[in-house]
């Protein structure tokens, strides 16, 4: 499986940058040393892992009104990477993510929420035609630390989605009682950041 990433991972940074130097700066997510994951249940008992590769996005922040940072993020969907080339292909297709109509999914933050062992990040994700509230529970940041002149930052963060909410409700029913796949998607970043230079 592929070491680049996708999507929620940039609203992630956000808290990450809390420990940043500057009053207001941008980050880009590294992808050489960021993961973001999901997984699924697979007949009731089994894990199933997978991510995306492909992103854009762009994250501002600034130290002295935290609240008025922001985060924009765009994924390829078709970069769905569950290290199976046949799954993959059906997450592609018309059953779940249908790409060919809906190329992109994106996540743009709406708010950091300071916690006493960390922070919450909410924001709107749109799959597909749907786009709903999800928040990011975040543990970190580590760092500051430069490496080769480049100012480096990281966080964990971890949430819940129900995937039928956002109309991949494809499934099917188990003679043993149950469905195939569940309906509950864990999702897991583990994000690292390089500072943008200013001017």
């Amino acid at each position: 499986m592929k070491k680049k990433v996708s999507t929620l991972a940039a609203a992630a940074a956000i808290p990450a940058m809390l420990a940043a130097p500057v009053s207001a700066s941008t980050w880009e997510l590294d992808q050489a040393h960021t993961n973001v994951k999901f997984k699924v249940k697979h007949l009731a008992v089994a894990n199933v892992w997978g991510q995306f590769n492909e992103y854009s996005g762009t994250i501002k922040f600034d130290s002295e009104n935290p609240t008025a940072s922001s985060v924009t993020v765009i994924i390829d969907v078709a970069s769905v990477d569950t290290d199976n080339e046949k799954r993959d292909g059906h997450l592609r297709s018309a059953d779940f993510f249908e790409v060919d109509k809906y190329p992109t999914i994106t996540f743009v933050s709406t708010k950091v929420l300071p916690q006493a062992d960390g922070l919450k990040v909410v924001g709107n994700l749109t799959i597909k035609d749907v786009t709903r509230e999800v928040i990011l529970d975040v543990e970190g940041p580590s760092g500051p630390i430069d490496f080769m002149g480049t100012t480096k930052i990281a966080a964990t963060a971890s949430t819940k989605i129900n995937r039928t909410d956002f109309n991949l409700t494809w499934n099917r029913a188990l003679e043993t009682g149950g469905v195939l796949v569940s309906e509950e998607v864990d999702i897991i970043l583990d994000v690292e950041l390089n500072e943008v230079p200013q001017g």
